[in-house]
């Protein structure tokens, strides 16, 4: 596998990839149709922020099967597209938070003691003790917008210090907050209260410009941003603290970077500034790298990757348990498409016993996978689901702790208008994966390779007949399934094959009027 690297990152990222024997280039500065030269027949990409992953990009790289992030923004990266091209993006959100939130905490007492101003002047020369009046944080409120992983970190630090914490998320729950010791409150009562606000948030649609002139008016404190550029107004922020309403303000990030010259913050004295250095610690970036390298070896191994923003993802310790019933659950859905006739309106992925009590995301993503794949789509576990609501297929999923035959029991249901076929899956012996039942009928089927499932009235000689028609057309049969309603009625028949069915031996088949319906079935792997 090839991976290419745009941005800088630590050795030690590098040093992953080699040592798992994959081929590593890096490409720094690229951009436009050298980038889309450089990733054409990359595997995987690494980037920091300084890469723009557009979609032009993901359709220049048809093997491309992941976008790792070296850091938390993911704003120079296009996901609907990388979704689109079935593209993995995944970011590594852990390995910089102590150096984010520290620059936080630091930027904070920087500002509001006026330690940057103060030591420009002593170093021209002035001893300036008395123009610097500095506010302590202890016993102040601080207002957190955005209580993530890095939001969370600033509170236990700032918590420990004396604070009080008020914090503004819409996705986070009262109880989370409180235990890290924030009142949860809606944007407005956070802003009203805070005497310093610190900013925390990704930059999206909906964050962008968050904090512009009418909420910095009601702040009046410090306002603090080392999370991402555009969320706070810049213009409106230097002018909130030229005039006062604002005591000062410190940002290690910009809405355009590097800085513009005529950036307005940078002529105000009591706004300080960083060049983006809130993960630039020797640590950070080896965390960074070294989880990104990490993220993308799971997805080579096809493997749950932990960081995925636009993929199933699942807890290491549990994938032991689930990773079985990913094939069982895709090769489910294959087998039910290829059996239906009609246009597929709806999937339902039911689980019973044990594997109902797991994380089954990956396995209902991988369900759909396998439904859609036989009709010719490009699609895997990152783009199925997208896929399904393109084509207005409603997909559901259900969960019974109770199972009357199976220990755990996995069940993929396609359907149409007046159609639905049930396939359903499980392990036998804990390993063994099998598939037990197709549309009600009781079979015991190997889902690997070549099948060919027949419906057929119970009548004797049907198997030897099926048999012949297949020695003849030298189509071995590796094992054989029957069930049926009840005698002399209607019997379904799988056979597991070495080869695929030839359109002769099938049409020889289908000659047979004591052969209802003959469907050859394609799955992964060998018999």
């Amino acid at each position: 596998m090839k991976v290419l690297v745009t941005d800088p990152i630590a050795d030690a990222g590098l040093e992953r990839f080699r040592e798992a024997g994959h081929e590593v280039e890096t490409a720094y500065d690229v951009e436009g149709d050298a980038l889309l030269n450089a990733v054409s027949d990359a595997n995987a990409l690494v980037v920091r922020s300084g890469t723009e992953v557009t979609p032009e990009v993901f359709e220049a790289a048809s093997d491309l099967v992941i976008v790792g992030r070296a850091g938390i923004g993911v704003d120079n990266i296009d996901i609907e597209a990388a979704t689109e091209n079935g593209v993995i993006v995944a970011n590594a959100p852990q390995g910089n938070v102590r150096a984010a939130a520290e620059h936080t905490v630091a930027m904070a007492f920087a500002a509001a003691r006026s330690i940057p101003q103060a030591h420009a002047r002593l170093k021209d020369g002035e001893w300036a003790k008395g123009d610097y009046l500095g506010t302590e944080l202890k016993g102040k409120t601080l207002g957190i917008v955005g209580l993530g992983r890095v939001g969370q970190e600033v509170a236990r630090k700032l918590d420990g210090l004396g604070m009080d914490l008020v914090a503004y998320d819409p996705y986070i729950s009262e109880e989370r907050a409180a235990q890290i010791g924030a009142e949860l409150v809606d944007l407005g009562d956070c802003l009203d209260r805070a005497d310093f606000l610190t900013v925390h948030t990704p930059l999206t649609p909906e964050t962008e410009g968050l904090i512009g002139a009418d909420e910095l008016e009601r702040v009046g404190g410090y306002l603090v941003n080392c999370a991402r550029g555009g969320v706070v107004d810049e213009p409106a922020l230097a002018e909130a603290v030229e005039k006062g309403a604002l005591k000062g303000a410190a940002v290690d990030v910009f809405a355009d970077e590097p800085i513009s010259p005529d950036n307005p913050l940078l002529d105000v004295e009591d706004v300080v500034v960083t060049p983006h250095l809130g993960a630039s610690t020797e640590a950070a970036q080896e965390n960074v790298a070294t989880s990104t390298a990490d993220q993308v070896l799971a997805a080579f191994r096809e493997e749950p990757v932990v960081n995925a923003l636009n993929a199933p993802s699942i807890d290491e310790s549990a994938f032991p348990r689930v990773e079985p019933y990913i094939e069982i659950a895709e090769t489910a859905g294959k087998i039910a498409t290829q059996l239906l006739d009609e246009r597929i309106e709806r999937i339902e992925v039911s689980y019973e016993g044990d594997i109902s009590e797991e994380d089954v995301e990956l396995v209902t993503a991988s369900a759909q996978k396998g439904v859609f794949e036989p009709l010719e789509w490009q699609v895997n576990a990152v783009n199925a689901p997208q896929i399904a609501d393109e084509r207005g297929v409603e997909v559901t999923e259900s969960k019974t702790r109770q199972a009357a035959d199976f220990q755990s029991l996995v069940a993929v249901t396609v359907a149409g208008t007046d159609e639905e076929i049930t396939v359903e899956g499980t392990l036998f012996a804990g390993e063994d994966p099998r598939i037990v039942r197709i549309d009600g009928y009781r079979v015991d089927a190997i889902p690997h390779g070549h099948m060919l499932v027949a419906r057929n009235r119970d009548e004797p000689g049907v198997i030897g007949f099926v048999g012949t028609v297949l020695g003849e057309h030298g189509v071995n049969i590796a094992g054989m399934f029957n069930a049926r309603e009840a005698h002399g009625g209607e019997a379904l028949s799988v056979y597991n094959l070495d080869d695929a069915l030839t359109d002769e031996a099938k049409r020889a088949l289908e000659t047979d009027e004591r052969m209802m319906e003959v469907r050859d079935i394609e799955l992964n792997g060998t018999a």
